[in-house]
């Protein structure tokens, strides 16, 4: 089969490529429809790395996926050949402390598609857990199922955050996890949630949905438009989706006294904290890695219509065009929010 292959940094083909594997009674076998381009998918490709995850060999990219059922392993009972489903892509250790916990995101055995040395899903067909496989409602498209794993992080930092009814949040940063993050925060609760940034696009794209504020930090300081929008008493929730130093820094001059920090955005090096900062307010900080549990709470969101991700799909490009897609990755970040590739039919 065709796969997009990270043959090294810098370099993509779309190539022949044999992902060994074989159905096992509890798995599924999954036709490919629509798989989005991450982040992190777009950095392996420009830095060959992520933290201590490093391409050493050629690696399928993709983790953000929908597909179809083709074939069922003989102990699966919950799903058939020709359900439209979407994917779970972190496998862990069922037998793990972590998984017993119901924390199997941090299971240092998780096997997550795209992470070195785990392929990926731009690929034809794979094979996946029926455990981690999820049945679409018919009102949901093969787009928005491909867009339920970044919601699912949006889920996690709303849950994470203890949200209560009528609270006030700001979201650091509106890139494609930043947006996710504001809208499972207006789902979970908030009246009100504020996103700054510095690409007027983007925060022109989130400003269309109601209970959404946006600041461009190029024109007013983000602690400047939380005093004023929130009578000088500051949010009960600071989202932190940026990794960039000066928002870490500043987080708390952002937050109420006795409020929550969530850091999901993963700086790429090391960044200062004002510790003094949070423990004069004595603020709650909480942290998000990937997400656990919430895949059917995303999916029930998007059902109801009470969460609407379509207006963050930029574009659906052909596999045939993979590699341009990933080129546009890079150069229009400041643009688009979400591409997504579909597979040939």
């Amino acid at each position: 089969m065709k796969a997009l292959v990270l043959e090294e940094k810098g370099k993509l083909a779309l190539r022949e490529f044999d992902i060994p594997g074989e159905l096992r009674p509890r798995d599924v076998r999954i036709k490919t429809h629509t798989v989005g381009i991450c982040g992190s998918d777009v950095h392996y490709y420009t830095h060959g790395k992520i933290g201590h995850f490093v391409v050493n060999e050629p690696m399928v990219l993709g983790h953000e996926a929908s597909g179809i059922v083709i074939e069922c392993g003989a102990e699966v009972t919950d799903l058939k050949p020709g359900d439209r489903v979407c994917m779970e892509p972190g496998i862990p250790d069922p037998d793990s402390r972590a998984s017993k916990l119901g924390i199997y995101n941090v299971d240092p055995a998780v096997r997550f598609w795209a992470t070195p040395p785990v392929h990926g899903c731009l690929t034809p067909e794979v094979i996946h857990p029926a455990a981690f496989t999820y049945k679409l409602p018919d009102n949901v498209s093969f787009a928005e199922g491909a867009m339920v794993e970044p919601f699912a992080i949006g889920m996690q930092a709303a849950l994470r955050a203890r949200i209560q009814p009528g609270d006030v949040a700001v979201v650091t940063g509106a890139g494609p996890i930043g947006m996710m993050v504001a809208l499972a925060a207006l789902a979970g609760g908030c009246a009100k949630v504020i996103v700054a940034d510095l690409a007027q696009q983007k925060l022109d794209i989130i400003a269309g949905y109601d209970g959404i504020e946006v600041v461009n930090i190029r024109e007013t300081p983000v602690a400047e438009a939380v005093a004023k929008r929130t009578g000088g008493w500051g949010a009960d929730v600071v989202f932190e989706c940026s990794g960039a130093a000066p928002a870490v820094l500043g987080m708390p001059q952002l937050a109420r006294p006795g409020g929550t920090i969530v850091l999901v955005g993963m700086p790429v090096d090391p960044v200062p904290v004002d510790i003094v900062g949070l423990q004069a307010k004595e603020l709650r900080l909480e942290t998000v890695f990937r997400y656990a549990n919430v895949y059917d709470r995303a999916i029930a969101l998007m059902a109801s219509g009470k969460v609407d991700l379509t207006p963050l799909i930029s574009d659906s490009i052909p596999f045939a065009d993979s590699i341009a897609a990933f080129d546009r990755a890079v150069e229009a970040r400041e643009t688009d929010v979400k591409l997504q590739i579909v597979m040939p039919e």
